[in-house]
């Protein structure tokens, strides 16, 4: 498991190990773990350290000074390091090393940034030492500026703890921000460095180990391995059968959306559910029929049609079931509306996707009307600002915020989804999945994720764990594209197996994935 604090939890644990130490001894750590980091860099790609071209942006804090004293190191293996100083500021004695090693200095503190692009320009490697954990809100000049030059630059770029603009405790960016390509970050992972959009400008992450960890608090964000995704899953023994194993109901579809229907029973046959029991409108229902014959079918008449059996009490005889998805493509009308309702008021677990969504955030009596039985809400961030009513850009902008403000006020577990999928539930850390994949962004595959985590939750996990296992599946499933939402569907057992079956990794790798 990936652990993550805010920067008042990484400062406030630097500052009780600083007292045990030797004043710099905490600088030099990190300098050591950054020369090593950019030299594995300048090696891969330079093919060789000495006579490569090393260009470090420094400002005025802390994370100047590692940058100051990973370059002396550079420079003492042959490296042509020229040191760009904007701070109004600078760390003398980092400075001074860098100096005694034969690095150079461009001084650009009261001039124009733009003097410094050739030196940037030119170098095999840039090391982005400006702003560090502490810093929130936009960049000033001249870091602003030489952010945008960082974008255009031929080398690689390297982030010192977190790219300069990125705010370390969520993710956040207001206005210019580094792009690294690689952010070696000191001590403990940062927040900001799982969430996006900081977590898209972070690049691959390097943790290197200066010894904070016993002064370290619970965590503010986690992201599970698969080696945790695999210990969560549960698997069937010799007692199992398909009761056992977990019966999943799902209401869904409509006769716009049959597709919907076919997707959320696909993810849950596809994701092992001992059994799947559908409940919808006849369209729908006929196209699962077809398609899925493992679904035990339930029609539900329209309403004012004395045939048939109406939403309510077709949601009751579909038969006992162990947790609900409700939502996807069902509608927002007053039949739709009935459905929703039939599956609040059961005592069993229940997702909700999609247009079920749309119907929480008209009558919130829905939810009001749950009698314990939890609720797992998996929305994507238009979905999510009608529930909260808040505009949709300062979700996306302030994504783990309005995660947490979600769990809090509608009292449910969230499933957030997007470019990085959250999942929050109050009092617990939030879970931010490393999997995700720009190819899961086509028409259905939420509606994959739905009966995906719906199968979990009916065999027995909890909303907070069914909702972290299910994003990290469906995103590793999604890795592979071009691809439609039912190929993801097709791709969960292999995924689930390889998941499930490999072999245990050391805890307290270094490396983390990006």
């Amino acid at each position: 498991m990936r652990i993550a604090y805010t920067s008042d939890q990484i400062r406030a644990a630097e500052t009780a190990l600083m007292a045990a130490l030797p004043e710099g001894t905490l600088m030099q750590r990190a300098a050591a773990g950054l020369a090593t980091a950019c030299a594995g860099m300048l090696a891969g790609t330079a093919g060789r350290v000495y006579g490569s071209r090393v260009a470090l942006l420094v400002g005025s804090g802390d994370n100047g000074g590692d940058a100051l004293y990973a370059g002396a190191r550079l420079a003492a293996r042959g490296a042509r390091v020229h040191a760009v100083l904007a701070g109004s500021r600078v760390h003398e004695a980092g400075l001074a090393a860098l100096r005694r090693a034969g690095g150079r200095v461009v001084d650009i503190r009261g001039g124009v940034p733009e003097e410094a692009r050739p030196v940037i320009g030119a170098a095999d490697l840039v090391v982005d030492g400006l702003v560090g954990i502490g810093g929130a809100g936009a960049l000033r000049e001249p870091y602003a500026a030489l952010a945008g030059i960082t974008r255009d630059v031929p080398g690689w770029v390297v982030a010192v703890d977190v790219p300069s603009g990125v705010d370390a405790s969520s993710g956040r960016v207001d206005g210019t921000a580094v792009r690294a390509d690689l952010t070696v970050t000191f001590g403990a992972l940062k927040t900001g460095l799982l969430v996006d959009p900081g977590a898209e400008r972070a690049g691959r992450v390097e943790l290197v180990d200066i010894g904070l960890g016993p002064y370290l608090p619970d965590p503010d964000a986690v992201a599970l391995t698969g080696e945790d995704v695999a210990s969560l899953l549960p698997r069937p023994d010799a007692r199992s059968d398909k009761y056992r194993r977990g019966v999943v109901g799902i209401a869904a579809g409509s006769r716009r959306y049959t597709g919907a229907a076919v997707l959320a029973v696909a993810g849950a046959v596809r994701a092992g559910a001992g059994m799947v029991r559908y409940a919808g409108a006849a369209e729908p229902a006929a196209q699962v029929r077809a398609r899925r014959p493992e679904a035990v079918v339930t029609e539900l008449a329209p309403d004012g049609e004395a045939a048939g059996t109406g939403p309510g009490e077709g949601i009751a005889a579909a038969g006992r079931v162990q947790a609900w998805v409700l939502g996807p493509g069902l509608g927002t009308g007053a039949w739709a509306h009935d459905v929703a309702r039939a599956v609040l008021a059961s005592d069993v677990p229940v997702l909700v996707d999609a247009d079920g969504l749309t119907l929480l955030a008209a009558d919130r009596s829905l939810l009001r009307r749950r009698t314990g039985a939890p609720v797992l809400i998996t929305p994507h961030a238009g979905e999510l600002s009608r529930l909260l009513g808040v505009p949709r850009a300062r979700i996306e902008a302030r994504r783990l915020e309005h995660v947490r403000r979600a769990a809090a006020d509608l009292g449910v577990t969230v499933l957030l989804k997007g470019s990085t999928t959250l999942v929050a539930e109050e009092g617990r850390p939030v879970r931010a999945n490393p999997t995700g994949s720009p190819w899961l962004a086509t028409g259905g595959t939420g509606d994959v994720l739905a009966g995906l985590a719906g199968t979990l939750l009916a065999a027995g996990l909890d909303c907070y764990d069914a909702a972290s296992c299910a994003a990290y599946l469906h995103g590793t499933a999604g890795r592979e594209g071009p691809l439609a939402a039912g190929d993801v569907a097709e791709a969960l057992p292999a995924v689930m197996r390889s998941v499930t079956n490999r072999p245990r990794q050391r805890e307290g790798a270094a490396k983390l994935e990006g």
